[in-house]
Formats: structure tokens, C-alpha cells, sequence
């Protein structure tokens, strides 16, 4: 057996020692352990679900469908497709812009200046 044995481990080593500094600092502000180069590819985006087992496209048309056609326009549109999209990849901007809404919305209440 030779001393550069193939196991996972080495493997792993071996790809992030390849990547550009900045890719290496994402992965290690993440946890190198929890990092899986090896992962298997997320669905397609169109097959994708969030916790309520909906799709992106699912979640923008139920949405919109509680607001006239005069209430939003097509960047209104653009913007919740946009984040339906981050939240169903569970991607940490939109995890951000969410919860930050939702605060907001009861720093309002609180407040009173909405019900």
C-alpha cells in the first residue's frame, strides 16, 4: 500500500487545498467537519420543497393570489419569487432578509403602527 492512500479524508484534503483562499475561509467560517465536498447534487430547482413540502412556484402563486393584480408590480413579483427561491435553498441571505422582516413587522405592532 502506498504511503497517498485514496480515502475520503485524503480526497477532501486534497480538493480544499486546490480552492482559492476565500472558498477555503467560507468553508472554514462553516465548519471544515461539517463540509461535505462529496454530497450528492440538491434537486432541481423546480422539484425543490420547503418544509410545508411547496415548491418555489407553489409558494409565489399562493402568495400572490392573496394580493389584487393592482397591488404588486412586476418587481414586486420578481422580489417574492426571489426569496421564495432563498428560502427554499435555505440560503442564509434570504434566512436573514426573513427574519429581519418578521421583527420588523412586530416592532410595528408593538409599537402600534400596525394591528
Amino acid at each position: 500500500m502506498d504511503a497517498y492512500s485514496n480515502t475520503d479524508e485524503d480526497r477532501k484534503k486534497a480538493i480544499f487545498d486546490t480552492m482559492s483562499s476565500r472558498n477555503q475561509k467560507a468553508i472554514l467560517r462553516k465548519g471544515y467537519d461539517k463540509w461535505d465536498p462529496f454530497q450528492e447534487p440538491k434537486d432541481p430547482i423546480d422539484i425543490r420543497k420547503d418544509k410545508s413540502k411547496r415548491t418555489t412556484q407553489m409558494l409565489v402563486r399562493e402568495f400572490l393570489q392573496t394580493r389584487s393584480g393592482e397591488e404588486y408590480s412586476s418587481a414586486y413579483g420578481r422580489g417574492v419569487l426571489e426569496i421564495s427561491l432563498g428560502i427554499v435553498n435555505e440560503e442564509d441571505r434570504f434566512r436573514g432578509m426573513y427574519e429581519f422582516s418578521c421583527w420588523y413587522r412586530n416592532l410595528l405592532i408593538r409599537e402600534g403602527h400596525e394591528e
